[in-house]
């Protein structure tokens, strides 16, 4: 049993570490595409900042229950199979890189306008102004948003698991709750809980050391 809390912990860090390597990637590129095309941005466009905003809200409606049903096909194209700890991955990048993206964008969107105007006041590039100031002034904005969507898709890993994404969503029930062990239960929602914990512990930390305000 031992083995199996262990093999499951590892799956769940796996799911969750690659999964919010390429969400956090593609999250991040939307959403500031979002705050630059938006009405009043840097580089605005409004059919791109349409679009993008209605991938946005379509994705983030979805139940992640169903979403997994729906790109299932989508899914054995990918890694050959819809089930497993990495088949899992497919349908996590795309729940949790649109509600990344918009925590992104809402992350962004605090950054002072007028450091803004200041950094177009003296020639600078929309590339400059995205990372010298919207990434660096909205840091630790960012910083909390990320510890948001990683507390999130640890959720979804557990709930990926229960429907055989591997993990301890799927120790939780297919041995836990299916053969009548609460204590297995109990012990795979500990080790979420810590998971969880040691996520917002180091992520205040971390915002807390880049934030100007504090």
């Amino acid at each position: 049993m031992k083995s199996d809390f262990i093999q499951a912990t590892g799956e769940t860090l796996y799911m969750t570490a690659i999964t919010a390597i390429i969400a956090g990637i593609l999250g991040m590129a939307i959403g500031i595409g979002l705050i630059v095309t938006q009405p009043g941005g840097i580089l605005e466009n409004r059919i791109i900042y349409n679009v993008l905003d209605k991938f946005v809200n379509l994705f983030r409606s979805i139940p992640f229950v169903i979403l997994l049903a729906i790109i299932a096909p989508v899914t054995r194209i990918i890694v050959g199979t819809a089930i497993g700890t990495t088949a899992a991955i497919v349908p996590l990048v795309i729940g949790s890189a649109p509600f990344y993206a918009r925590q992104i964008q809402n992350a962004l969107a605090e950054v002072d306008h007028g450091v803004i105007e200041a950094a177009e006041s003296v020639g600078s590039g929309p590339i400059a102004i995205i990372f010298r100031v919207y990434l660096k002034e909205g840091l630790a904005d960012i910083i909390r948003s990320s510890v948001l969507t990683l507390i999130s898709l640890i959720d979804l890993t557990a709930m990926a698991g229960a429907i055989g994404g591997g993990g301890l969503g799927n120790l939780a029930v297919n041995i836990g709750y299916n053969r009548f062990q609460t204590d297995v239960i109990f012990l795979a929602m500990l080790i979420i809980l810590v998971i969880v914990f040691l996520i917002q512990l180091v992520g205040d930390w971390l915002a807390r050391r880049v934030d100007h305000t504090a």
